[in-house]
């Protein structure tokens, strides 16, 4: 039976260790890269803006893009009314905004509204490209100069940073801004090092539209933005990083909404894991296939939920190891490496998070937080139905 402890100890470490290596180097790399030149401001963006009852929260929304730092002839902002029971349309016109109404209950969702605004914006024939924010958000004034900017340098797609505008309402809106600045910045400040991929993070990101003629947009999933940021990847395209830029939007406080918001997320996720991780892999065979191979990396990592409970499960089994056997030492610091790293990862996504001492002494809420993603992913269902997340007001 000597054998029995480090093969059952492998086979909890190798994918925690695994990850745990992942994150810590992305962690390294996560500086800020450098500022893009200026753009020439020439450019026309239609800025599109998907809205699905959004009468709550879309004033807010674009009295933030009329502040745009951008020639006001050179940009439109575009809200597609889709499947509207409120006066979603009526605030959006009142306010300046190109009304895009869509009535079609049988393909409900994001992508389908994104993909009637898209083939909108190319038969006006006016502009370059097309950016997208959601109706709960606030954009930085330099959102379409930062997009511009690297356009005008090569890029075709290119991602804001996507945070947190109401960070401060609760301990769970606060771990959230930590969560996505761990999972937005940290990891696209490391990928825009190495030239990699950032992804599409579902807001505040930019498409030109040769690209999309190039690759059509046909991501009707529950987590669309990873989709299409996958066939970008499949056709040979990165997302650049606009780390100056932001688009915040609103996060759920309430234990209902959120754990409704989190299912969506986990279930589109696993949906993609099944369906795109073998044709990733597949092109990252190819010689240029680096980017798909970190696409496939980055849905095979675990939610930092799950790898945290994996990784504090491994040092117990390796601390009862030692004890019973002084030879199996090594699990043990391989086991608080992991740990360690992991730490590494979740205090630098603090740092980056901006939400002060209150979201460090959130973070002892943690374990808590855990558990609820751990039972919310048990009870997790695939359905392709899309739900929409109640909005809470900052």
């Amino acid at each position: 039976m000597s054998w029995l402890l480090p093969a059952l100890l492998s086979l909890l470490a190798v994918p925690v260790a695994a990850c745990s290596a992942y994150l810590l180097l992305l962690t390294l790399l996560s500086q800020a890269p450098g500022a893009a030149r200026r753009s020439s401001g020439r450019l026309f963006f239609d800025v599109i803006v998907p809205a699905h009852d959004e009468a709550a929260v879309i004033d807010a929304c674009l009295a933030s893009l009329r502040q745009l730092d951008w020639p006001a002839e050179l940009y439109r902002v575009l809200v597609v009314a889709d499947n509207c029971s409120d006066d979603t349309a009526v605030r959006a016109r009142a306010a300046g905004a190109v009304v895009l109404e869509r009535h079609d209950p049988q393909r409900r969702g994001k992508g389908h509204a994104l993909a009637h605004a898209f083939a909108a914006s190319r038969a006006h024939g006016l502009a370059y490209a097309v950016a997208v924010v959601d109706a709960d958000t606030e954009v930085s004034p330099n959102l379409l100069e930062a997009f511009a900017a690297r356009i005008e340098a090569g890029a075709r797609a290119v991602q804001a940073c996507h945070g947190v505008l109401n960070a401060q309402a609760s301990w769970r809106t606060r771990l959230m801004a930590i969560a996505l600045s761990c999972f937005h910045r940290l990891r696209s400040r490391a990928r825009e090092r190495l030239r990699l991929s950032c992804g599409l993070r579902g807001n505040g990101w930019c498409v030109t539209h040769r690209l999309l003629r190039q690759v059509p947009y046909r991501a009707f999933g529950l987590a669309e933005d990873i989709e299409y940021g996958i066939a970008l990847g499949l056709a040979g395209q990165r997302v650049h990083y606009a780390d100056e830029a932001r688009a915040d939007g609103l996060m759920v406080s309430g234990d209902e909404a959120a754990a409704s918001q989190r299912l969506r997320w986990e279930t589109g996720r696993r949906q993609l894991v099944r369906a795109r991780v073998r044709p990733l892999l597949r092109a990252a065979l190819r010689t240029d296939g680096v980017v798909c191979l970190d696409l496939a990396l980055d849905l095979l990592v675990l939610p930092l939920s799950q790898l945290g409970a994996s990784a504090v499960l491994l040092l117990v089994a390796a601390g009862l190891a030692w004890a019973w056997d002084p030879a199996a030492q090594g699990w043990l610091w391989l086991a608080a490496g992991c740990v360690a790293s992991l730490v590494a990862y979740v205090l630098r996504g603090w740092q980056l998070s901006g939400v002060g001492v209150r979201g460090l002494l959130d973070l002892l809420r943690a374990p808590s937080f855990v558990l609820w993603k751990l039972l919310l992913v048990l009870r997790a269902r695939d359905s392709a139905e899309w739900v929409r997340t109640k909005r809470e007001l900052p």
